[in-house]
């Protein structure tokens, strides 16, 4: 399966991430700010980064701009998964240059998904 890196500060919400995408096989690692996370992505290249945008140290955001500045981040995914929901958060996010934004709630099955098609395409 895949690599995945949860960037998360919410510890409930980044271990309900963990259990849910290691059940369907993917390796997934954890960081809970956004230095952290930007820390981890350089260290193992994951396939699939999913952000949170209101973070400690560095936003989701930042991260991933910082990420898409990088050309060794060329082939990586980036999904947002905020509570931010106007339409305005998603187009910066877009601009960003995250492959998909999901809007907190989410299911379970949603998530799968999400990631399933991210890495698909």
């Amino acid at each position: 399966m895949a690599h995945v890196l949860v960037v998360e500060d919410d510890v409930d919400v980044a271990s309900l991430l963990q259990q849910v995408l290691s059940r369907v096989g993917h390796e997934v690692d954890v960081a809970h700010d956004g230095g952290a996370g930007l820390d981890a992505a350089h260290a193992r290249h994951p396939d699939v980064v999913i952000l949170d945008w209101m973070m400690p140290i560095k936003s989701g955001i930042e991260v991933c701009s910082e990420l898409r500045s990088d050309p060794g981040f060329a082939r990586t995914r980036i999904m947002m998964l905020t509570a931010r929901s106007s339409p305005q958060d998603v187009s910066r996010a877009r601009a960003a240059g995250v492959d998909d934004y999901v809007v907190k709630p989410f299911t379970p099955r949603q998530l799968r998904e999400r990631v399933e098609t991210l890495l698909a395409g």
